[in-house]
C-alpha cells in the first residue's frame, strides 16, 4: 500500500512553530516542560527572542518538508553551565514546542552564543 502526504499537512505542523515561537532558549538538560525550559527555569542557560520571520518552511533536505530557524549571534548567556539542548517555545500559552539536541558547550554567565542556523525536518511517510 502506498503512502502519501501532501506538503499542506506537513506545513501545518511546521507552521505551529513558525507562528507560535516567540523563544529559543539553551538549555543545560532536556527541559521536561515549558517551566524548566523558561528563563528561570531549571535548565535554562540563555535566551533569545523569535518571530515569524526566523522561520523559512521549504522542502526538506532528503523528502517532506522542513523550517529553517535562523541564526542569533550575541546571545547572553544568562546563568553558567553546559548547553546539550535547544528549546523552541510558545510564550503565550505557556508551551514547550520543540526541544533538539546541540553540540556540548561550557558557558559562562555574561558571555555571549551563538545559534548557528538548524532545520526541523518531517520526512515523506515510506
Amino acid at each position: 500500500m502506498v503512502k502519501k502526504v501532501d506538503d499542506s499537512v506537513l506545513d501545518a505542523a511546521l507552521n505551529e512553530i513558525k507562528t507560535n515561537c516567540a523563544l529559543m532558549t539553551v538549555c543545560s538538560a532536556e527541559p521536561a516542560n515549558y517551566t524548566a525550559a523558561n528563563v528561570g527555569g531549571g535548565d535554562f542557560l540563555g535566551d533569545v527572542a523569535m518571530v515569524s520571520g526566523d522561520f523559512t518552511i521549504s522542502n526538506g533536505d532528503t523528502s517532506g518538508r522542513k523550517v529553517a530557524i535562523a541564526s542569533k549571534s550575541s546571545v547572553n548567556v544568562d546563568n553558567t553551565g553546559t548547553a546539550t539542548h535547544v528549546a523552541l517555545l510558545d510564550t503565550a500559552n505557556s508551551t514547550l514546542l520543540y526541544v533538539t539536541t546541540c553540540t556540548s558547550q561550557a558557558l559562562t554567565s555574561g558571555n555571549t552564543i551563538t545559534f548557528p542556523t538548524w532545520d526541523i525536518e518531517i520526512a515523506d511517510p515510506s
